[in-house]
């Protein structure tokens, strides 16, 4: 029976499929391991490792990183080693500058306003000090000039007893 099931298998394979390894990689180094090739190692937890050769086993028990270890496929990641020239020279979009408004300024008075020399804000910012300093002074002289009517009636109110709250209780808060 065994003989006629292998036949059965045998017939139904395609002829011209290459045949194909069941290959595993090795825990720590990453490297591809064929049949009857490197050794498994299974913890008392269940967990199972396959490792290419002594090297990596030891290597692996001694807990050592395999990000730090020049030779591993996860070094060689990490580092960007051996990336071929195509997934390297990938373009980046670069992203388009878009001038957005502000409420109540038109977009050709802000390209106005950034092409003002600063020798020119220089001198608006100092005509515009000088504006508000006599207005201050004018607003100053006004004021001195008032007559001074019911100055004594609003110094003296009434005054209203406040009622002292009780004191705390409790300690810190």
């Amino acid at each position: 029976v065994a003989g006629a099931l292998g036949s059965l298998l045998h017939a139904a394979r395609d002829p011209s499929a290459p045949a194909t390894m069941k290959t595993e990689l090795c825990s720590f180094s990453g490297a591809k391991i064929y049949p009857s090739i490197g050794r498994q190692y299974t913890k008392s937890d269940g967990k199972s490792f396959h490792f290419v050769n002594g090297k990596c086993r030891s290597l692996f028990l001694q807990k050592k990183n395999p990000r730090k270890i020049a030779w591993t496929v996860l070094y060689r990641r990490k580092h960007k080693k051996g990336i071929s020239e195509e997934t390297a020279r990938r373009r980046t979009r670069k992203t388009a500058k878009f001038q957005r408004g502000i409420e109540g300024v038109s977009q050709d008075k802000l390209k106005e306003l950034r092409s003002q020399k600063p020798e020119f804000r220089l001198a608006q910012r100092q005509q515009q000090l000088r504006a508000a300093k006599e207005k201050a002074k004018k607003a100053a002289k006004s004021k001195s000039s008032k007559p001074k009517g019911n100055s004594q009636a609003q110094k003296h109110k009434p005054t209203q007893k406040v009622s002292k709250s009780a004191p705390r209780v409790g300690g810190k808060r």
